[in-house]
């Protein structure tokens, strides 16, 4: 597919639209069922923790966000061809956007829920409660919510080109306001990033100071938690944001050749794919941090989680 236009270089290739297709349909066949029991475990769970609604809301971001990617498998598999129209292009950036940091903040939320336990373990009784985090979940989804409404009523975002529809808004592949797209990604992804930092750095030097025999099961948990949420944002976020910020400035530079800018394209679609990892990475953040969601997966599995354990 030879692309010789402004327009040509939101358009994958035909090899890249059979990978990406592929790419989001195993994502969603491994996604769905470990969120959907994950909610199903926490909606059915008694002991409702801080941690526990943190989980929920994840669990419930990770869903919506997963339930998008059918829209860009239709898009992929029609080759690189819008055929839902403009309003669904705009609805569809606009909740995957909204899913993504969402999924990020109640990731950052977790962490924090975790420094409390690990670090105050006297005074986190009365600072952890269900109804603060409840709060908090509350408050984040408006918040992310209203900061994404300019992507809802943006302008025109499918456009025409060789009987082709291309939904830029898809993955956001274009901005109408550059300095502002760069600020607001950098604050979005910045406070979580510097908060999930200095909490990991804290707890870490925290555990460091006792001996195996004093670390109580709330600094084991941590330490697993650290692990498990560095590698998600490694793989899931931190790639996509580098490059978003590269993206953004670099979009409008027409003293580029196509070539160069079509990889820009590329890289932008390859990174947001990747945070799609999340879906995936994140029921296994469940199974070590959740032991209702344990046991219930070992069962369903056949196995016996008091023996798991044990055997842990």
């Amino acid at each position: 597919m030879s692309n010789h236009s402004v327009e040509g270089i939101y358009l994958s290739s035909h090899m890249e639209n059979i990978l990406f297709s592929a790419f989001y349909i195993v994502i969603f066949i491994l996604s769905v069922p470990s969120n959907a029991l994950a909610l199903w475990v926490f909606c059915h769970n008694t002991n409702n923790t801080p941690s526990k609604v943190f989980l929920k809301h994840l669990a419930i971001a990770d869903m919506s966000y997963i339930l998008v990617l059918p829209m860009r498998v239709i898009y992929h598999m029609s080759d690189g061809h819008w055929p839902l129209g403009e309003g669904a292009c705009r609805v569809v950036g606009f909740l995957f956007f909204v899913n993504l940091y969402c999924s990020v903040y109640f990731i950052t939320c977790i962490s924090v829920d975790r420094l409390v336990a690990c670090v105050l373990p006297h005074r986190a009784p009365k600072l952890r409660k269900a109804k603060y985090a409840k709060v908090v979940c509350a408050i984040l989804w408006v918040m992310v919510t209203i900061s994404m409404m300019p992507v809802l009523f943006s302008k025109k975002q499918v456009t025409q080109w060789q009987n082709v529809t291309v939904c830029k808004q898809l993955y956001m592949e274009k901005s109408s306001n550059p300095t502002g797209a760069v600020v607001s990604t950098a604050v979005a992804f910045m406070i979580p990033l510097v908060t999930l930092s200095v909490s990991y750095m804290v707890i870490f030097f925290k555990i460091k100071q006792m001996t195996f025999q004093e670390r109580m099961p709330a600094q084991r948990k941590a330490m697993r938690m650290i692990v498990l949420t560095v590698l998600n944002f490694l793989i899931a976020f931190v790639p996509y944001h580098i490059h978003r910020f590269v993206f953004i400035i670099q979009h409008d530079d027409m003293s580029r050749s196509e070539s160069e800018r079509q990889m820009l394209h590329l890289g932008n679609r390859i990174t947001s794919a990747l945070t799609c990892m999340s879906g995936v990475l994140d029921p296994v953040m469940y199974f070590f941090l959740a032991r209702n969601y344990q046991a219930t997966l070992l069962q369903l599995c056949g196995r016996n989680a008091t023996e798991e354990q044990s055997t842990a």
